[in-house]
């Protein structure tokens, strides 16, 4: 059975990774057998210089799903490349660093640090936190999203993976181009723009008001974005968006998906993202496919 997938020259084992900001830090986490067992993983956000993020609280519950407002609460790069990327590198799972800059050209000098440092399978450019208090995220900019990728990719080391933002009018048309700026996939969704309201104080149940929100919620919203998508461009797509189960997994693939990424249900079950790796291959094994290429997009659409 070959579940192996490929972004640019990069080949993963698997097509199962986490979504950024949902899996730790911990040394001995990431060291865990069985976490050896994905397809990459990817650490949370890192920008230029350090942030505190948003105040708290920075998470709320809500039906099927959960709102955050983190802020990308990071050490900046040059700690992160000191004292979180060697732990990090010795998993020996791939990993694909995701990095914010808040222009062009700290995406350029955080791109040349990373080259600088070594042993990493691809750079995914998030440019779609809605939590950040921007009025107007990269992703929502066509013309931002194939300027910045344009700046990386002439540059990187590795592989170019533009994460957008769901927050627009029509993400296929951004993924394009994204795709025709150089980027090697898209990965897509990230959180929708949301709040919540406690009604006994008149105030959000978020220190920064908004926030974005993920989890089962969302699930059939981003599988339409990622089908509409793959059939608009060639380049591997990373699916996220509320897969708690190998059943939401497998929709993303058949869908077009080449990786999916678990993200909220690492808080509820660190466990899932091996769950839905074993359920992919019990589901091959099944139906009586050898490929994992033969699944993907193999959606029949009457």
């Amino acid at each position: 059975m070959n579940i192996a997938v490929k972004i640019g020259a990069v080949k993963f084992a698997n097509p199962v990774t986490v979504a950024s900001g949902t899996f730790g830090h911990s040394e001995k986490y990431y060291h865990l057998q069985e976490v050896k067992k994905l397809g990459a993983i990817v650490p949370k956000t890192v920008t230029l210089h350090a942030q505190t993020g948003n105040p708290p609280p920075r998470i709320a519950e809500t039906p099927s799903g959960m709102l955050n407002a983190i802020g990308i609460e990071n050490p900046g790069a040059d700690v992160f490349i000191k004292t979180k990327l060697p732990a990090l590198k010795k998993t020996g799972v791939p990993l694909i660093v995701s990095i914010l800059g808040h222009n062009d050209e700290e995406f350029k000098i955080l791109t040349e640090k990373f080259n600088a440092a070594g042993d990493i399978s691809a750079l995914e450019l998030n440019l779609s936190c809605p939590n950040l208090g921007k009025k107007i995220l990269a992703a929502q900019d066509p013309q931002a999203i194939e300027r910045i990728v344009k700046t990386v990719k002439k540059i990187s080391r590795y592989p170019v993976i533009a994460k957008l933002s769901p927050n627009v009018t029509d993400i296929a048309a951004m993924a394009k181009v994204a795709e025709d700026a150089g980027a090697d996939a898209v990965s897509l969704v990230n959180t929708f723009a949301a709040m919540a309201i406690d009604t006994k104080t008149r105030r959000s149940v978020l220190g920064n008001v908004t926030g974005g929100l993920s989890g089962p919620a969302i699930r059939p919203i981003a599988l339409y974005m990622v089908c509409k998508t793959a059939q608009t461009v060639k380049i591997p797509i990373v699916a996220i968006g509320g897969i708690m189960t190998a059943d939401d997994a497998l929709q993303y693939i058949i869908a077009g998906a080449t990786m999916v990424a678990v993200g909220t249900a690492n808080y509820i079950n660190p466990r899932a993202p091996l769950e839905v790796l074993a359920g992919i291959k019990d589901y091959m094994r099944k139906h009586k496919i050898n490929d994992i290429a033969q699944l993907r997009g193999s959606l029949d659409h009457g």
